[in-house]
């Protein structure tokens, strides 16, 4: 018993020694560190500073239906500037040292042939004026705060009167005869302002005061906003920055939009930073209002002023799925400004990658048809302004194949090459696909054909006569057929849509009043909205209820020549493409859609995955069908159309339109059909403005035709699916 307790009190005094070490090697190291090396210490950690930095989250990719890389990203090189980083120079003053500094960077990047940004909006080069009357409206308003902050200016500048005045206190304090705050006067002012070198000449000043008026803007607000002075800088040029010591200078990299196609411009669409506050509101609105309701805000996108967003196409349409979710870390930097250390609070969360629906192969084809058909009738007449448009729908779910609007771009250019583009004949940056509305012209007529036997107003055998024309009963008021001075003799409604007979549709047309066809056409969805995900006009339909929005009278003459695609009726290519698409399918109208699925980034899930939305139902009737479907296929078999679909790999229906615009310009020609005959997959519609009739367009759409149905290569997937996607 007795040895059992020495063993214990040894243990008990060997622990106690161990403890009262540590305790002493502790002691020792605190001594060092508080005592010994205090000053080392804590001039190393007054050097230091943490802060937390937001953390871009990479964007969303944007794929074709395969899989086929449309919108990427790609990572550049970008130079920003940090009046901290800049050292005091002792005996110098600070404004002399800072612009000397800013001097430096501007000559190697004016020698290195480097653009930067400046927007302040007074020439570079001498003799200095204004640039406010073709600046935009946001860095207008920029400039006129920037003056009203500092008392030089209180003048509202607008487009019409963008000069600036002298406030009364500053004309005085110069001892100014006038007002005219001119753009030497403002240098000079911004020189002294700033504390630039007196030693530049007026060249050097004013490229030194553009990058600290730049600065200033982005430090005027509740938080700071980083100036990109340069973006997407060479590695040559990064090299000599970081070999020669340039201070202020801060090298970071960021992620920029990649095109990896030519096509589609108007579909894809850009991104940009914010205008305008109201466009960063109008963003942020669903944060804001779940935020002042109280709710929880996770999963909902805020945006900072500097953000990137979808402005156009599908960048915007698309804009909650690309957008990612930034996150948030810890970074501590040195006196240098070198990060010395960082650790992520916030993971950023990658955008999903949106797969559309269009066929990109097949969307190249189609572009490079419309374009062919558009140049050679340009070189026929010299008509630079024509435009043209084309839409190819899946008739399963109007799912949008291929989407082509003419003249077009390189999306990749829109930003480098805007000005060109915007002025460029043509106005390529409209999509005439969605947003442009057309008179359908004969196209029409299926529709009419189907209220017409639906409704009982013809059989399908009933013959009616046509003599060339058609007189409004009890009228002098008549309708020309095409064929006139000649005529169709009595014809049938399957014969009627093969010929095109106005004299028979005009009847038709009697027969059923404006309301019956208005809600036929109103069902196939024409003059409405079609559902797509992109903007759209809505286009017109033609009836009493338009006519009194437009304090105009509705005539019975009206009635009929609505029934044949004229009066007041206007559709865009997609409506008159659905339209089709819904009469093949036998009567059920889908939304029109590019959106397929979302899948997360990383493919772990699938966000989101299109389901077909009916947006209204036409009843027709087996035989009704079968009628309309086989007078546009003699179009095309026996018909005017024959020579121009002996070459087309399948059967098909369509009709012709020329729609008529004044009597001293060549009509537009427009043109629908569907394919193959026996069981359709396809819808498509062409317009062509001033292409004449519609039957001119025939060739382009059979080169459609073929493209879909005879080329192999389409729909070959480029990344195998459930890859990875970068």
């Amino acid at each position: 018993m007795e040895e059992e307790e020495k063993r214990l009190h040894r243990r008990y005094n060997l622990l106690l020694g161990l403890f009262a070490l540590c305790l002493l090697f502790f002691c020792i190291i605190l001594y060092d560190a508080q005592v010994v090396h205090y000053e080392d210490y804590y001039a190393k950690s007054a050097s230091q500073v943490t802060a937390t930095e937001s953390v871009e989250s990479s964007r969303g990719i944007i794929t074709d239906t395969n899989g086929k890389l449309l919108v990427s990203n790609k990572e550049i090189y970008t130079i920003t500037i940090d009046l901290d980083l800049i050292p005091d120079v002792e005996g110098q003053k600070r404004g002399v040292t800072v612009s000397r500094a800013i001097l430096r960077l501007l000559e190697l990047c004016e020698d290195q042939g480097i653009a930067w940004t400046d927007t302040l909006p007074i020439t570079t080069s001498e003799p200095f004026v204004y640039t406010t009357a073709s600046a935009s409206s946001t860095d207008r308003t920029r400039f006129e705060n920037y003056l009203k902050e500092r008392k030089w200016s209180d003048k509202v500048l607008t487009a019409s009167d963008p000069y600036p005045r002298m406030t009364d206190a500053l004309r005085r304090e110069l001892g100014a005869s006038n007002d005219v705050l001119t753009p030497t006067v403002l240098l000079d002012l911004m020189r002294e302002d700033f504390g630039i070198d007196p030693q530049f000449t007026d060249q050097e000043a004013r490229m030194v005061v553009g990058v600290l008026y730049e600065l200033h803007l982005r430090s005027a607000g509740t938080t700071y906003t980083p100036y990109t002075f340069a973006e997407d800088v060479p590695v040559e040029l990064i090299s000599i920055i970081n070999d020669g010591d340039f201070d202020g200078v801060v090298v970071s990299s960021q992620s920029v939009r990649q095109y990896n196609t030519t096509y589609a411009a108007q579909l894809l669409g850009q991104v940009g930073v914010f205008n305008s506050k109201d466009e960063r509101d109008s963003f942020n609105a669903a944060y804001n209002e779940a935020k002042e309701a109280g709710e929880d805000t996770t999963g909902i996108h805020y945006y900072a002023a500097d953000d990137t967003v979808g402005k156009s196409g599908v960048e915007l349409a698309f804009e909650s799925y690309l957008k990612g979710f930034d996150g948030e870390r810890l970074i501590t930097t040195n006196e240098a400004g070198k990060i010395t250390g960082e650790l992520y609070s916030v993971e950023p969360q990658p955008g999903g990658t949106v797969a559309l629906t269009i066929d990109i192969d097949f969307q190249a084809a189609v572009e490079e048809a419309l374009a062919k058909t558009v140049t050679a009738m340009t070189e026929e007449d010299g008509d630079v302004s024509r435009g043209a448009a084309a839409v190819v729908l899946s008739v399963e779910d109007s799912s949008v194949l291929a989407m082509a609007s003419y003249p077009t771009y390189n999306p990749a250019d829109y930003y480098s090459n805007y000005s060109t583009i915007l002025n460029a004949d043509g106005r390529p940056l409209l999509n005439r696909a969605t947003g442009y509305a057309y008179a359908p012209g004969s196209t029409f007529k299926p529709c009419t054909a189907v209220a017409a036997l639906e409704t009982g107003a013809v059989s399908l055998t009933e013959k009616v006569n046509c003599p060339g024309l058609w007189y409004y009963p009890n009228t002098r008021e008549y309708t020309k057929c095409a064929v006139y001075p000649g005529s169709h003799g009595k014809v049938n409604l399957t014969r009627a849509l093969e010929v095109s007979c106005n004299c028979f549709f005009c009847e038709m047309g009697y027969r059923l009043g404006i309301d019956t066809l208005d809600q036929y056409a109103t069902a196939f969805g024409l003059g409405q909205s079609t559902g797509i995900e992109l903007g759209e006009e809505t286009g017109i339909l033609a009836g009493p209820e338009h006519s009194a929005e437009v304090n105009q009278i509705w005539y019975g003459g009206n009635t009929v020549q609505a029934a044949i695609g004229q009066s007041d009726h206007l559709f865009t290519p997609l409506q008159l493409a659905n339209y089709i698409a819904t009469l093949v399918r036998g009567g059920t109208r889908y939304d029109a859609h590019f959106l397929k699925t979302v899948t997360a980034y990383d493919g772990s899930a699938i966000l989101y995955e299109h389901e077909p939305e009916v947006l209204s139902q036409v009843e027709i009737s087996a035989s009704t069908l079968s009628a309309v479907k086989e007078g546009m296929y003699n179009l095309t078999s026996s018909g005017s159309l024959a020579r121009y679909f002996k070459d087309c790999v399948v059967s098909a229906g369509a009709k012709t339109g020329t729609a008529q615009i004044n009597a001293d310009t060549t009509n537009n020609g427009v043109f629908v059909c569907f394919a193959p005959y026996d069981d359709p997959e396809i819808a498509l519609a062409i317009v062509i403005e001033r292409g004449g009739s519609g039957s001119a367009l025939a060739s382009t759409a059979v080169e459609i035709l073929n493209a879909y149905f005879a080329d192999s290569d389409i729909g070959t997937a480029l990344i195998p699916e459930g890859s990875l996607l970068p």
